[in-house]
């Protein structure tokens, strides 16, 4: 080994770890023809998510969230999907988060829907909107006591001195708020709903000749033409 090629002490660790280029998966044959389209995307994305759930993914709804700030400066992070139909895609988060913030100054998303164990994705690009307050006042009331009062406890994004701190504003929201009671759904609390503009669906496939087909928006509210994109 030449002298300017020795391996610093301090990146000796990284020379013990597993090879990220040499990880490869060999994806399914089977493919998607624009013949086995659904008329639409969120009719195509329900059978989609239907075999998600059948196959046993662990979380078929976790879907990586994408925003951007006024600047175009992205950010992303994991969000549970809560509803779809055929007028988009549903999620709550604190609206004085990052990502909060950064829909207030640009409506742009992107939401990704990982399902590898089936070989497949779904990206849908498209604009998020506040839902109303009586839905998101319906589903709060859906979710277990516990996480009622994190939405409250947690500030989140934002700087917390120390976990204690978070635990200490959690303990004394249940203190005033005992299992069993009626927790509201805090102001700052509430759900986006996704307006999709594109919808791609990808299929593995061998050789990396993937299957991309993407519905784009076109004309009226249910007109959406097809394309296949290059893998």
């Amino acid at each position: 080994m030449l002298q300017d090629e020795a391996v610093h002490p301090a990146d000796a660790p990284f020379a013990e770890n597993p090879d990220p280029s040499s990880m490869r998966a060999h994806y399914r044959a089977e493919g998607l023809a624009e013949t086995d389209l659904a008329a639409g995307p969120y009719e195509q994305f329900a059978r989609w998510f239907k075999e998600a759930v059948a196959a046993g993914l662990h979380e078929p709804n976790a879907m990586v969230v994408s925003t951007a700030d006024a600047a175009g400066r992205p950010s992303s992070r994991t969000v549970l999907l809560k509803a779809f139909d055929d007028c988009g895609f549903v999620f709550y988060t604190n609206y004085t988060s990052r990502k909060g913030r950064e829909l207030a100054e640009n409506s742009a998303v992107s939401l990704l829907f990982p399902w590898h164990p089936l070989a497949r994705q779904v990206i849908v690009n498209g604009t998020a909107a506040r839902i109303g307050r009586d839905e998101t006042a319906a589903y709060f009331r859906t979710r277990p006591h516990g996480s009622q009062l994190g939405a409250w406890a947690s500030d989140q994004s934002a700087v917390v001195g120390s976990r204690e701190e978070l635990e200490r504003s959690y303990a004394e929201l249940a203190a005033r708020y005992p299992e069993g009671e009626q927790v509201p759904a805090p102001p700052h609390w509430g759900g986006y709903r996704v307006t999709a503009e594109s919808v791609e669906f990808w299929q593995g496939r061998h050789n990396r000749l993937h299957d991309r087909l993407r519905y784009v928006h076109d004309g009226p509210a249910d007109g959406w033409r097809v394309e296949r994109l290059a893998p």
